[in-house]
């Protein structure tokens, strides 16, 4: 193995939906990952394009958004290292269910669906393990969906900026002071509110010394205290 292809196993391995592959099969995934980059606020796929390949993040962040006729969007994801998207064109060939953009500089391993279908076929036991990884993923999303639809705007909100921490420290963040680059437009839209909602709660969490707030993004001073906040 090149050492191009041992950097792309141990990346293969943090991600939750490959983790639990064969060492044998995270090899052959590896196989047919192609390295793409992307500037900070490029278009990466677009809603109603044609899907034939996912995305696994190396290093920088992307957002998914969904456009509503009226021209009003929702924010659906962050992504940051080892998140993937559009994995389900490793399966079919659907269009394209949200737009994908980059935040910052962004680089991807690109998987192209018809080379990992022939892969699943030469390896059945790799479309099993896979399918099984997804199956647990979307059973997360309802949870989460489920949760949502029961929270306040405000717990919502601050479940938000939670995950963004989590984040932000799994990729080496401090445990306090913790930097986000998110608008309160980005925050509303993540949480399903409106933005001035969203900017009400936000200045009651300045207010208490939680958060403080730039030009596109925020310091959350206590990630425990903002915890109080989700329920």
């Amino acid at each position: 193995m090149t050492a191009s292809t041992l950097q792309t196993v141990e990346l293969l391995s943090q991600v939750p939906v490959f983790a639990p592959l064969a060492a044998h099969d995270l090899e052959l995934v590896a196989e047919v990952c192609h390295p793409r980059r992307f500037a900070a606020g490029e278009i990466v796929v677009r809603e109603g394009d044609e899907s034939n390949t996912c995305y696994l993040v190396r290093s920088g962040h992307a957002r998914a958004v969904r456009e509503h006729p009226d021209g009003r969007q929702i924010a659906l994801a962050t992504f940051g290292p080892c998140d993937i998207f559009g994995e389900l064109a490793m399966f079919d060939d659907e269009r394209r269910s949200a737009t994908v953009e980059a935040i910052d500089p962004l680089e991807v391993l690109a998987i192209l669906g018809p080379d990992m279908r022939r892969a699943m076929l030469n390896r059945p036991q790799l479309a099993v393990s896979l399918a099984a990884s997804l199956s647990r993923r979307l059973r997360m999303t309802n949870e989460r969906l489920a949760s949502q639809s029961f929270q306040t705007v405000q717990s919502r909100v601050a479940g938000v900026i939670a995950q963004l921490v989590d984040q932000a420290r799994a990729e080496g963040a401090p445990d306090t002071d913790v930097q986000i680059t998110a608008t309160q437009a980005d925050l509303a839209m993540l949480a399903g509110s409106s933005r001035e909602s969203a900017s009400r709660f936000l200045a009651t969490l300045e207010r208490a010394g939680v958060i403080s707030q730039g030009r596109g993004r925020l310091t959350v001073h206590d990630p425990e205290a903002l915890r109080n906040y989700v329920y």
